[in-house]
């Protein structure tokens, strides 16, 4: 796995950019902070995104007072390994 998604919190991100069919920034950390039941730092969130986009797994594209985010093939073949690996190690019960 790339390294640039050893952080469960870019992890996550790219999870929610894969379900969402408006991924903004706004919309990403508000989702994350959902799921986390905790505020997540604005450093900390744009660094994580930053540093997917630098290193390819995302895209930003301006739209409007929004940024708009969109997983590259990089980052939906990284997210679907990891997929596969939680599924060989949790596996569905009956």
């Amino acid at each position: 796995m790339s390294k640039w998604l050893q952080s469960g919190l870019r992890r996550d991100i790219c999870v929610i950019v894969h379900a969402l069919d408006d991924p903004t920034g706004q919309r990403l950390k508000r989702d994350l902070e959902a799921r986390y039941e905790d505020h997540v730092r604005p450093k900390q969130f744009y660094g994580a995104l930053d540093a997917l986009v630098e290193n390819g797994h995302l895209t930003r594209e301006a739209d409007g007072l929004a940024d708009q985010f969109a997983l590259t093939p990089a980052g939906e073949r990284a997210l679907e390994e990891h997929a596969a690996w939680l599924r060989e190690r949790v596996p569905e019960r009956d």
